[in-house]
């Protein structure tokens, strides 16, 4: 069934797997949708990458009717403050590339800390959100969460007067 769509996907999964489907996509719990659509449809040929286009087709068909999560901040004062709140001196703010399934690449934003070492995440970037911020401004080749976590990233290390580093913005470093 390699070339079943998702629409007959979601018509061949268990009434049970649709209600908790749905019920997740309402609360914009993605990765528990998945999940469920997955685990019903695997034992009739359906594979994660199956399963993750039959969600985002509820997503389409539920609409205005999902209770999205609030995107995470990108405004540089809200990211400073946290970073402020790191545990040790912040020493710099970085970019880093990351990934799933779920959302395929996006950035996140650190606060490097000295005393004691570490990372205190400030933000993730993912490309929907990227993109909104953007507001159809060009940003090819360069990915736009790159182009975000950047922009974003430089001011609020100029706030901190710490230095911005962003080892591979042009793309994730396989």
């Amino acid at each position: 069934m390699t070339e079943t769509t998702p629409g007959a996907w979601w018509a061949l999964l268990p009434d049970h797997a649709r209600v908790a489907a749905d019920g997740h996509v309402l609360r914009d719990a993605r990765l528990l949708a998945v999940r469920a659509v997955w685990e019903a449809g695997r034992p009739l040929g359906l594979g994660l990458h199956e399963a993750q286009l039959v969600v985002h087709d509820r997503y389409v068909h539920h609409g205005d009717r999902v209770a999205y999560r609030p995107d995470p901040p990108l405004d540089a004062r809200t990211l400073s403050e946290l970073a402020a709140g790191a545990p040790g001196r912040v020493a710099a703010v970085a970019a880093l590339w990351d990934g799933d399934t779920v959302h395929d690449w996006f950035v996140d934003l650190v606060a490097v800390t000295e005393e004691p070492a570490g990372e205190r995440r400030l933000t993730t970037v993912y490309a929907d959100r990227a993109r909104r911020w953007l507001d159809g401004e060009p940003h090819a080749p360069r990915h736009p969460s790159a182009v975000v976590a950047e922009r974003v990233g430089r001011e609020v290390a100029a706030r901190l007067a710490v230095p911005f580093r962003f080892a591979s913005p042009d793309g994730p470093a396989y």
